[in-house]
């Protein structure tokens, strides 16, 4: 071999030398990376659930679990999520390519996530509340109670048919065993849009096109509730705290705070509407949509239903999307008063 192809084999040699090291290197390096055991991966999880937005769920007609963020950021769990959430597969909207446009968030939801009005064996022909001049006001407590373990012992709600925009519906009480609202679409022109009370469709509607003239789209998620819906949710919410592990006692009582026993809700009287749009994964409170519904909501007779100040009385944490139909002058009233509904009717 000559001495420049003796020069030339070694600098060859030494360039993979070199190679070799820096492979050997990142082998190393790899494995002595420390692998997080199974309680640290379960305290990152937790810790992370504090922080990130909540979700809500749905099962599609197709038997989908179909996930979507709720305009929060303070909320640390699902509200409406499975026990096993680490063996159910869902999909977000947002993390869609295909959803990067509020225009197509808003068709997604209306198609896919929409509430469905009840069936035909959970409607009644005529609601209690159609009859004219009627009052009723069951007295005093609920025998056998399903959640009495817990603490809550409510009486059944005053239904009157001259004042049914003031129903007030929470742990204290309750709807009717036969109530069951007549429904009707929240806009108007899509008969897919989530359903509310017949009587308050046509207000949220007038509210959703006005704020559609100001460039904003209130896109509605969350209207009317059937009993079964609302007692799966919750009972779902305590086995989730319970596998935590809280007592039953504690676990209901920490999921009532989010979602409320079946009939003490104003989903399941379809006179609440929950409200999202495509760029609130910094909490609902923080976007366009919350601050125009802040100015004009009382305006259709809407109100923020669970303020973040209130929640000693509501007993609710804070929902900044969730708005309540009250009527104009009920609203407006409150928004001046800084009262929540409870403060209004002398119900505290």
């Amino acid at each position: 071999m000559n001495t420049k192809n003796k020069i030339l084999f070694i600098a060859v040699a030494a360039v993979v030398a070199v190679f070799s090291g820096a492979v050997l290197g990142v082998v190393s390096t790899r494995r002595a990376m420390p692998v997080a055991t199974p309680q640290e991966s379960e305290t990152s999880s937790e810790i992370q659930s504090e922080t990130q937005s909540v979700h809500e769920s749905y099962i599609d007609e197709e038997g989908e679990t179909i996930t979507f963020p709720v305009p929060d950021g303070t909320l640390p769990e699902q509200t409406t999520e499975t026990v096993s959430e680490e063996t159910t597969t869902k999909k977000s909207f947002f993390s869609r390519k295909e959803t990067s446009t509020l225009s197509r968030v808003t068709e997604t939801v209306k198609t896919t996530v929409a509430t469905k009005a009840p069936s035909t064996s959970e409607r009644v022909t005529e609601p209690i509340t159609q009859t004219a001049g009627i009052t009723t006001a069951a007295q005093g407590k609920i025998a056998n109670y399903e959640y009495a373990y817990a603490g809550f012992n409510p009486s059944y709600a005053e239904i009157n048919s001259a004042n049914w925009n003031l129903l007030l519906v929470n742990r204290d009480y309750i709807l009717p065993d036969n109530y069951v609202p007549q429904l009707a679409p929240s806009v108007t022109n899509d008969p897919s849009s989530c359903k509310l009370d017949y009587r308050v469709a046509p207000h949220y509607n007038e509210m959703y096109l006005a704020a559609k003239e100001d460039g904003i789209i209130l896109t509605p998620v969350s209207g009317y509730r059937s009993l079964s819906r609302q007692r799966n949710n919750l009972n779902n919410k305590i086995a989730y705290y319970q596998n935590l592990g809280y007592d039953k006692v504690t676990a209901t009582q920490k999921a009532a705070e989010r979602i409320l026993p079946p009939g003490t809700s104003e989903h399941n009287a379809g006179m609440a509407m929950d409200i999202i749009t495509a760029d609130s994964t910094a909490g609902f409170q923080y976007t366009k949509e919350y601050k125009w519904l802040e100015e004009h909501a009382a305006d259709y007779g809407f109100i923020l239903r669970y303020p973040e100040n209130k929640q000693n009385i509501t007993k609710i944490i804070y929902e900044p999307w969730h708005w309540r139909y009250v009527g104009v002058a009920a609203a407006k009233a409150m928004k001046a008063s800084g009262q929540c509904l409870e403060e209004y009717l002398g119900k505290v």
